[in-house]
């Protein structure tokens, strides 16, 4: 199979798509979302998705060894990888090739999260810098909630993991850049918070060799390091501005001609297979559902004292041939990313509906955090763009200006200003737009030497020209956007998971590096390192299957088993409209304000005044007219409304902001559109087993895959607003406003696993004593 990530445009029937996702798919078809070529198994054509017509579309083309055979309903391989980002192919590729090993994507290779990233990877590379430097800053970021041993243990093979993707062939900027800087600003003076002792001992480096060439591999030492928010120093490597995109190409590119790895496109994990340790279950003597001989279900979790589940495969639905796959193996590893579709403004793909964490909770897992919800300070405020502006621009200088006055206002905020931490910078501007009534405020870094911006951030600069602005001269509308979650699948730094045999890695797990707040550019380092953990640890496994569950320090557990006390006299038809509170200043006072502001703050407000007059029809508003004027059923209608609608109530209910009475009145939102679900045909209880949806590999559809899915995020939502109703305190990524302060006592929030309380100690001993005995 080739794939090319060439610009593509695509007119598919929605039938063909993941109802659940239409929301998203509608809106993006035209910007280059994969879907499979019907016509044809050999070829799928994809691309980059830079932005509408960028000049940076990079060609990469990608020989993927896939099953073929059209009637295969079941595969075994050794090791089932669920996710095919950085955290899935960092883990494939380090893995002795002598495991045959089979990597799953949702969709198009492309879309994950790891492919969009654009800032870099952190990791103490400097001479100046130490990995004490980094853990301090990551432990301040995470406002007390990291783990100290796994942030270590991370942290400290931060320059191992760079030099490993140096070796992959990942082009990262060298520091020639830094001597360009200096010589395009010897006139200019850089009014900001990137220290320029730092830039001059970056300047400084040898640029006669900085350029690589086909023969010399890079090292650490020749990297540029750029700066960002919560970091001390220079310590950032990337590549360009697109540091994702190059790295995911190169490791693809390496991934291909390994003759062990399968990539399979289009194939989502529905559900995971687990037995007793004691008696794994093979492809044939498969556990049946009772309500359907034909479908594979998922076994609960044993009782306290008998052996620990093991997780040995994946129900899987292939998209491309519209059946069920059972993928039996002796490992799994998810790293299928994060959850931040959950929400109407995101940055994550269509793909990122939290299906790994919830996959995992079903299976025996535990979770934990899941109210850490990381917001972007800078999405582009445009439209309905799920485009991020980098934070290496801040890092490089630019500054935030409320719109109507041109006041920086972070200044007076926090002594670090715009390199405060992300938690702290989103509220300061979620605060700037509730006054100024606009949706956005400005990042604007054009007191910056051109040439520099245009060579650093060449990604950036193109997609937002191609939209009339000029970063070199205009400011960008920026407003804070959904993430990242801080939270997931409890695992330790080697990913091992409470379920034997199953390992997770990436935005999916929490190992606790994050705490309440991710510092900048932590993710993509986690990846790789607890990704190669993995591989190292698992044929251990394999051979001795030797375990240890996780453990969490401070835990507090989040109570789902009684009723919380709701406001009786609430409704879901009473939510509330966090916007009506903050009125809208009218065209009328923006143009009174204009004239009492100088000329560049009136060119900053006739902008800001005629974006928001031209902003066109909602998402919301747009997708429900497409999909009424089709030949849809009202079946389909509803479960697309309820979609759209829970993006919006997470927006508006589990924001930036929070408090106990719109956090009541979400969870009985949500309540209801359950209730609609269990309503709907083939429905048959709230329960998310696999036998609540009749998958079957001869009558299963995608209107019941759709309710499958959207009762998996309704679950996954309400499991996260109530770890947010009983978090009474504010810290990091959690803001309450009924709790400002925080609580004397940083704890974990501990979700036990949806199918038996266990206890953790003695589960794995009695593992141990069968071992022995």
């Amino acid at each position: 199979m080739v794939i090319s990530s060439k610009t593509a445009r695509y007119s598919l029937m929605l039938e063909q798509l993941d109802m659940s996702l239409v929301a998203a798919t509608v809106l993006t078809i035209d910007e280059g979302l994969l879907m499979p070529d019907y016509e044809s198994n050999n070829a799928v054509n994809a691309t980059a998705n830079l932005g509408s017509d960028s000049s940076t579309d990079v060609d990469v083309d990608v020989d993927i060894d896939v099953n073929t055979d059209a009637t295969a309903t079941s595969l075994i391989t050794d090791v089932l990888i669920i996710g095919a980002g950085l955290a899935g192919i960092t883990t494939a590729l380090a893995l002795p090739n002598t495991l045959k090993i089979t990597v799953l994507s949702k969709a198009g290779l492309e879309e994950c999260s790891s492919h969009y990233a654009q800032g870099g990877i952190a990791a103490s590379l400097d001479k100046d810098d130490s990995v004490n430097d980094h853990i301090a800053d990551t432990l301040i970021a995470g406002a007390g909630l990291c783990a100290p041993d796994n942030t270590s243990r991370i942290l400290t093979k931060g320059q191992q993991a760079v030099q490993w993707l140096c070796s992959q062939g990942v082009p990262f900027t060298q520091t020639t850049l830094a001597a360009q800087k200096q010589n395009y600003s010897s006139t200019d003076s850089l009014d900001s918070p990137a220290d320029s002792a730092t830039d001059s001992a970056t300047d400084s480096l040898n640029d006669s060799s900085n350029q690589s060439n086909a023969t010399t591999q890079l090292t650490t030492a020749d990297l540029h390091l750029t700066k960002e928010g919560g970091h001390g120093c220079r310590r950032v490597a990337h590549a360009d501005d697109a540091t994702g995109l190059h790295t995911m190409q190169a490791l693809l590119a390496k991934a291909q001609l390994a003759t062990n790895i399968t990539i399979l496109p289009y194939h989502e994990a529905l559900q995971l297979l687990t037995s007793s340790a004691s008696t794994p279950v093979a492809p044939s003597t498969a556990v049946k559902s009772p309500n359907a001989p034909n479908a594979i279900t998922a076994i609960h979790i044993q009782p306290q004292g008998q052996l620990p589940r093991q997780c040995q495969g994946a129900l899987v639905f292939d998209h491309t041939k519209q059946q069920q796959l059972t993928i039996t193996s002796r490992a799994v590893v998810i790293a299928s990313g994060g959850l931040g579709q959950l929400f109407a403004r995101a940055s994550a793909p269509n793909v990122c509906v939290g299906d790994g964490v919830m996959m995992a909770w079903q299976a025996g897992c535990r979770l934990a955090n899941l109210e850490f919800i990381q917001f972007h300070p800078t999405g582009l405020a445009l439209a309905n763009s799920s485009f991020l502006v980098s934070e290496a621009l801040r890092g490089e200088g630019g500054h935030l200006y409320c719109p109507l006055t041109a006041e920086r206002f972070m200044v007076a905020i926090d002594p670090r200003a715009e390199l405060a931490p992300r938690d702290i910078v989103a509220r300061a501007i979620a605060a700037q737009i509730a006054t100024n009534g606009l949706g956005f405020v400005h990042l604007d870094v054009s007191h910056l030497p051109a040439l520099f911006l245009t060579q650093h951030f060449p990604q950036i600069y193109q997609t937002l020209l191609a939209l009339g602005i000029d970063l070199t001269t205009d400011p960008i509308p920026v407003a804070p956007t959904a993430h990242y979650s801080c939270g997931g699948i409890v695992t330790c730094s080697d990913g091992l998971t409470d379920v034997m045999g199953l390992y997770a890695a990436g935005e999916v797990a929490y190992t606790g590096l994050h705490g309440a707040n991710r510092l900048a550019s932590n993710s993509l380092l986690e990846c790789v390192v607890v990704g190669r953990n993995i591989a190292a640890h698992l044929p251990t496994y394999l051979n001795a299957h030797q375990w240890t569950a996780p453990l969490i320090d401070n835990d507090k557990l989040i109570s789902l088993s009684s009723c919380l006390v709701l406001d009786k006299q609430a409704s879901s038809t009473q939510l509330l409209d966090k916007q009506a509170s903050n009125k809208k200043l009218s065209d009328e006072q923006l143009l009174s304000k204009s004239k009492s502001l100088s000329a560049k703050n009136g060119k900053l407000q006739q902008q800001a005044t005629n974006q928001q007059r031209s902003k066109p029809q909602s998402s919301e508003q747009q997708i429900i007219k497409k999909i009424s004027t089709e030949n849809y059923s009202a079946q389909s209608i509803e479960l697309a409304t309820i979609s759209i609608e829970l993006k919006a109530l997470m927006s508006s209910h589990l924001g930036i902001t929070r408090n106990a009475q719109s956090l009541q009145q979400a969870l009985i939102q949500i309540s209801h559109w359950q209730q609609q679900l269990a309503d709907m045909k083939r429905i048959k209880s709230l329960s998310l087993d696999i036998e609540c949806l009749t998958v079957s590999n001869s009558s299963v559809t995608l209107n019941e895959l759709t309710q499958f899915q959207l009762a998996r995020q309704l679950q996954l939502a309400s499991l996260i607003i109530q770890s947010a109703y009983q978090r009474c305190e504010s810290r990091g990524g959690h803001y309450r406003l009924d709790y400002p302060t925080l609580a004397n006592q940083a704890t974990v929030s501990v979700i036990e696993p949806e199918a038996a309380e266990i206890n953790y100690a003695q589960h794995y001993q009695a593992y141990a004593m069968a071992e022995s005995g």
